[in-house]
């Protein structure tokens, strides 16, 4: 397989084992050995994530804040400065251009952290939208290395590379802070993830990465930490019910949809697609995104196979992955509104035969989000 492009940790990954797949023209590391164990770090101890493409989008200018209200979801006049929002950016449909995060980085200037399959995609629509307003935006590229640091020992794992108050009282989840970090400065330390747990994404000149690399490995080894791929954040995710652009989320529905409805503000300024949503918001949409679990971990669930209910097809499958901390095979799928219930019972039709499974409109693992609030 011919890999177009390593990140900057490809040597260091390559050194301890790594599986590597083709994701978007990069060699993104699968796993490592198991994704099982993999997992399990994550959930029990730290797991240490390298997402591949993950660039940031800067806008900034007098009509930053402008643009950014016409553009997401969510109110983003509401953050302060060093506070992060995950909203989603929608076409006058309502359809999902992309889901991602916003970072508040001064009152006129915000990075925007796009899916990366999508940056592209995310690039071109603001610079449309912008049109003539003052604003200015940069695409930083590979500038900038990425870590992503998750588990309960994440917390104790940093505190011992950098002198920033991570504590659940300073640095709020959703929230980030600038300082040195393994001897090098001004790191963005933000408290997001992508995991479920306590973690933080880091930020750092691409010429650190190994450093940051080799110091997290060696401060992290009384705490268990663990190199992870991404079949485990697969399966992190999808018991935690977050959705995957590409997979669970694209043009074709809204965010109401999707589930996401808790991310819309119909009270701030206008944004594009919101005469859509607001319709879904009120009447409420044709089909939703549910999970579907299944009794047994290793029951065959596939992209694309039909749900079905007493042998009339309900949704179509849009993502699997296995449940490794609550032992169910999981998928997540789109299922007429009238049938999207919790405890819905289904069948799934899969090439390798029809399986039992059981709908859920919240995560089957901490669905109050108590563990990454820690």
């Amino acid at each position: 397989m011919a890999m177009i492009r390593r990140t900057p940790y490809y040597h260091k990954h390559a050194a301890v084992g790594a599986e590597f797949v083709d994701r978007i023209g990069f060699a993104a590391a699968l796993h490592f050995g198991s994704v099982e164990a993999e997992h399990i770090a994550a959930r029990e101890k730290v797991g240490l994530f390298d997402v591949y493409s993950q660039y940031f989008l800067e806008v900034t200018g007098i009509d930053a804040l402008r643009l950014m209200q016409k553009l997401c979801v969510n109110d983003i006049g509401r953050m302060r400065p060093s506070g992060v929002v995950y909203t989603s950016l929608c076409n006058a449909e309502g359809g999902m251009i992309d889901d991602l995060l916003v970072y508040r980085m001064a009152e006129d200037t915000f990075r925007v952290c796009p899916t990366p399959s999508r940056i592209v995609a995310v690039e071109a629509w603001i610079r449309e939208v912008a049109g003539d307003l003052r604003v200015q935006l940069i695409n930083y590229g590979a500038r900038f290395g990425y870590m992503s640091v998750q588990g309960p020992n994440s917390r104790a794992l940093l505190s011992r590379l950098t002198d920033a108050d991570l504590s659940a009282v300073k640095l709020k989840y959703f929230s980030f802070v600038i300082g040195e970090l393994a001897g090098i400065p001004e790191v963005m330390i933000s408290r997001t993830g992508y995991s479920g747990e306590l973690g933080y994404e880091l930020f750092y000149p691409s010429e650190y990465a190994e450093h940051v690399w080799d110091r997290l490995i060696e401060a992290g080894a009384d705490l268990g930490v663990r190199p992870c791929g991404l079949g485990s954040l697969a399966t992190l995710r999808m018991e935690k019910k977050f959705p995957l652009y590409g997979l669970d989320l694209s043009t074709g529905n809204t965010p109401v949809e999707a589930g996401l409805e808790w991310t819309v503000r119909l009270d701030k300024a206008e944004f594009i697609g919101r005469d859509v949503i607001a319709r879904q918001m009120e009447e409420g949409p044709s089909r939703r995104l549910m999970l579907i679990a299944a009794a047994d971990l290793d029951v065959p669930l596939e992209i694309g196979a039909d749900i079905t209910v007493d042998g009339r097809k309900a949704g179509t499958v849009t993502s699997v992955a296995k449940g490794f901390t609550v032992r169910k095979a999981l998928a997540q799928g789109y299922v007429i509104s009238e049938l999207a219930k919790d405890g819905q019972q289904v069948v799934v039709e899969a090439k390798a035969g029809p399986s039992q499974a059981v709908l859920h409109g919240e995560a089957l693992y901490d669905p109050n989000r108590e563990r990454a609030r820690a």
